[in-house]
């Protein structure tokens, strides 16, 4: 870090008012939120994937492509809104997608086939895909560049708060009031978007740089502007890619095979997947932490070789209790770099392109994730779930050479 950015970042730490402070929650809070209706949405969609193919008559490969459908949507969604957020603002623009999304998502409670519902879902996705990278932008301009990874790891954690969510009240909620009651949940996010276009303000990183802001040049277009970055924006996807395929390959799949391997019902599988997603939430905390003391390439690549190792580790497991502490730790080192991305890509990038490389980036991710789940159906078909799962460390190991040879730390640098 430079002697500049060491003094810009005490400068933004004196400046950080109780007034600052307790604006710079709200945004982290509206942040949080907005990603923790998407958690809660997907892994609804994964727990009632089978009843919904059952009521509607879908084979496998329809049901898969529902979430796939939905991650493709964001791929668009975090296109078209990251664009928007750096040319008028984080908070409207975070704003709109909560409210599509929510919209949405509750229209797929009055689908009476596959393709008005996969026609839901992919709008559903459009708004879902600008979430996350605007509110990712929106804290790491707010909070001093100290606390940047650890505030990016909690609005991780609204991901999780979503999905254990979703795993505690679905089985309770799924059996009294169907499927289609359970995307009409869907509609109450719009609420959430009250709050936040009332509450918050624009950063004033992004006022200031706006004002300053060349007109008529594309937001997208900074993301490949020279040969360094270009390198750096590939490696990313590479990145999100593997964060997501990871991520969808086991928890779309998880309630399933804990049911058809070892007998489980709904209950039973959600139980277990609530002790694997309390471990992924641990896991955030702890990187975010790690992050900001140690820095991003030491958290990160930790990571993913405990990823690596885990996802074996796990696939040899027949014990239910192993099972369940197991989850708990794979969970951990799987998703726990969630809210890494968010610190490390605001670092990457200017603010002018800030929120559309966070959506662009990661937004692609998911789209390669969102085959995850259909990749992982179509291995363990032929060869077992535990095969399937173990292949993903191959991915890990990949994971860590791109991150180490084409990603660089700027733990801590001034946003420019």
């Amino acid at each position: 870090m430079s002697h500049f950015q060491d003094t810009a970042d005490v400068a933004f730490e004196r400046s950080f008012t109780p007034v600052r402070e307790t604006e710079a929650r709200k945004a982290l809070l509206g942040s949080a939120l907005g990603y923790a209706m998407d958690g809660f949405d997907l892994l609804i969609l994964g727990f009632m994937l089978r009843v919904i193919s059952a009521d509607l008559g879908f084979g496998p490969a329809q049901a898969a492509s529902l979430v796939t459908a939905t991650l493709i949507g964001a791929v668009i969604g975090g296109l078209m809104f990251g664009m928007l957020s750096d040319r008028i603002g984080r908070v409207r623009v975070l704003t709109w997608t909560i409210v599509l999304f929510a919209v949405f998502t509750g229209l797929c409670a009055l689908a009476q086939g596959y393709w008005d519902l996969l026609i839901y879902r992919t709008i559903a996705g459009i708004g879902l895909g600008g979430e996350f990278g605007i509110g990712m932008a929106l804290v790491a301009e707010v909070w001093p560049a100290s606390k940047r990874a650890r505030v990016s790891s909690y609005v991780g954690l609204g991901w999780q708060l979503g999905v254990l969510t979703a795993a505690i009240v679905t089985p309770l909620l799924l059996p009294i009031i169907g499927w289609r009651g359970m995307f009409a949940i869907g509609i109450l996010p719009a609420a959430a978007a009250y709050f936040i276009r009332h509450s918050l303000h624009e950063p004033d990183v992004f006022v200031e740089r706006s004002a300053h802001a060349q007109k008529g040049s594309l937001p997208i277009n900074l993301l490949v502007k020279d040969a360094e970055t270009t390198r750096i924006s590939i490696a990313m996807v590479f990145l999100c890619s593997v964060q997501n395929f990871g991520y969808y390959g086991v928890m779309i799949w998880l309630p399933n095979y804990l049911s058809t391997r070892f007998g489980f019902g709904l209950a039973q599988s959600a139980t277990w997947t609530a002790v694997t997603i309390a471990g992924m939430a641990l896991g955030i905390f702890l990187f975010g932490h790690a992050a900001d003391r140690l820095g991003r390439r030491p958290a990160f690549i930790s990571y993913m070789l405990g990823a690596a190792v885990m996802v074996v580790v796990y696939s040899r497991l027949t014990d239910p209790t192993a099972l369940l502490i197991g989850g708990a730790v794979m969970g951990l080192f799987v998703n726990g770099m969630l809210g890494g991305y968010g610190a490390l890509m605001s670092e990457l990038y200017p603010t002018a392109a800030r929120a559309t490389a966070q959506n662009v980036l990661f937004n692609i991710g998911r789209a390669v994730g969102g085959l995850g789940p259909i990749v992982v159906s179509a291995v363990a078909a032929s060869y077992g779930f535990d095969t399937a799962i173990a292949l993903l460390a191959l991915l890990y190991i990949a994971d860590i050479l791109v991150f180490w040879l084409m990603i660089p730390d700027r733990r801590g640098a001034e946003l420019t």
